[in-house]
């Protein structure tokens, strides 16, 4: 509530809530009987929701401010467009309770829902609140009404509830609903066949369901997929409903998911990827990846050492053989020294050939090491694993010396562990053969992580004790650069042009 000039009108924002009148809460009807003047906004028909919402509770010595919008679709020859017209609509409209307000009248601005909201009065508020006394009286949403009608849980514990506007970008809208637990799409309308292919597109269509005019005359509930897109008005919604304790659909084959989680925690992961993740009914992986997951209820986790990838993409085929959807966890990107490889070699057995198998990027060490440090992989580079787990070391060896003969940035993965002690000092040996002793190596450790560490040294001061599993290692090129910045700190990049011979 804000405090003004006593001498003025006090202004009310009055949440009507989703439309039956018997919803209006006890204050809201309060503040319509303290009013002198009661406003609200509708199309150029002249009819109001939110006064036929209120009608009851208008006396015929009420005042009736009606703000009534020039356009409701986005074409105007208007000099601003659109905006610019709506601008002008909400400065004169603004202007006119003003002048209530300055000779002492109260006035109560109706909205349906909440006031603010994706609410009209908004509009005023903004350009009103400031200079006059205030009160905003919040309604019930239409999100709530629609949750209520369909008797369904939106959202529980740790789920995460989105609300967008079907106005957004198609593009837009599949990420978010892929990235989400629940959702409610608002604004349908004109919007419902884009909204339709951003579920579909999300994987979220089977779930959606749709709620028209709610708790309003008219009322219509049911599965979104089956609602004809033509007989679709303004004043509805789809609803993505938690999915806790939902019966997963008969499927007689699932599929298999492999994800990257980047190269640390939540912060990495792709809208994609976390969609796929919180579908999932099964979480496989390396336990240190299945652990970077946040455990959902009714999902099912199963973490393993780091060296059985073969059984681990098997196991998780079965799974899916049995209808179960399953998500395959990595770091960083799947398909970079990672489980995809080792998922889709198993898949290819004739067994498994009609189990669905997708990929989805993360972000890798290389890029994450790479945008810590400044830009050392701004020009061609090759990506080098340096364990000789599974390939022997004189073909490292070999590689090593091509890619430096070529004179690419390296990104060295795997470079050591507790069992590969040596590998970083023999390959710093081998890259001194065609490197000067200055060219710049940014060691980076768990980056993302709590233990962060990223630091640019000189490839002939490069310490093999400091660096582990947890290490990558970015070498640069004859033309990479370093600078030390004004605030103290140092960085490298590879210049995108290469001289000339």
């Amino acid at each position: 509530m804000s405090e003004k000039n006593d001498n003025v009108g006090r202004l009310y924002g009055v949440g009507l809530g989703p439309g039956d009148p018997s919803l209006m809460t006890v204050r809201a009807v309060e503040a319509i009987a303290e009013a002198d003047v009661v406003a609200y906004h509708s199309a150029r028909h002249g009819r109001s929701i939110a006064r036929s919402i209120a009608a009851k509770h208008i006396r015929a010595d009420h005042i009736e401010e009606k703000l009534v919008y020039p356009l409701t679709v986005e074409t105007t020859d208007h000099p601003g467009g659109y905006r610019g017209a709506l601008n002008d609509f909400y400065e004169e409209a603004s202007a006119r309770l003003a002048e209530h307000l300055d000779a002492g009248r109260t006035v109560a601005v109706l909205a349906e829902g909440d006031p603010l909201f994706y609410g009209s009065y908004q509009h005023m508020h903004k350009r009103l609140a400031h200079r006059y006394p205030t009160e905003v009286i919040p309604g019930v949403t239409s999100v709530s009404a629609a949750a209520a009608r369909l008797g369904e849980p939106l959202v529980e514990a740790e789920e995460v509830l989105t609300i967008l506007p079907g106005t957004l970008p198609e593009e837009e809208l599949t990420a978010r609903l892929a990235a989400t637990d629940s959702a409610v799409v608002m604004k349908l309308g004109r919007t419902f066949t884009k909204v339709r292919r951003a579920l579909e597109r999300s994987g979220r269509l089977d779930e959606a369901r749709y709620v028209e005019r709610a708790t309003m005359e008219g009322e219509r509930t049911g599965r979104l997929a089956g609602i004809d897109a033509e007989s679709v008005p303004y004043f509805s919604v789809a609803v993505l409903p938690s999915r806790i304790d939902a019966t997963p659909p008969e499927r007689e084959r699932g599929e298999v998911v492999v994800v990257g989680t980047g190269p640390a925690g939540p912060l990495w992961l792709t809208p994609e990827t976390r969609g796929a993740l919180a579908a999932a009914d099964d979480v496989v992986g390396y336990t240190t990846y299945v652990d970077r997951v946040p455990e959902r209820p009714g999902q099912r986790r199963h973490g393993s050492d780091n060296k059985v990838e073969s059984e681990r993409a098997e196991f998780a085929l079965q799974l899916a053989m049995r209808g179960r959807r399953v998500v395959v966890v990595s770091g960083g990107d799947p398909g970079i020294f990672a489980m995809a490889t080792a998922v889709l070699e198993v898949a290819s057995q004739p067994e498994y050939a009609d189990v669905p198998v997708r990929v989805l990027p993360g972000v890798t060490a290389a890029n994450a090491a790479a945008a810590r440090a400044g830009a050392p992989l701004g020009h061609d580079y090759a990506t080098i694993s340096l364990s000789d787990r599974l390939k022997p070391w004189e073909v490292i060896a070999e590689r090593l010396h091509a890619a430096a003969a070529a004179d690419l940035v390296l990104a060295l993965y795997n470079p050591g562990s507790a069992s590969r002690t040596w590998q970083v000092a023999k390959a710093r040996e081998l890259l001194l053969e065609h490197r000067t002793p200055d060219t710049p190596v940014v060691v980076a450790r768990d980056v993302g992580g709590p233990t962060e560490r990223v630091r640019i040294v000189r490839l002939t001061d490069l310490d093999p004790a400091e660096v582990d599993m947890r290490t990558i290692l970015l070498i640069g090129s004859s033309q990479t650069r370093t600078v030390r910045r004004g605030d103290g700190e140092e960085i490298v990049w590879t210049p995108r042009r290469y001289p000339e011979n």
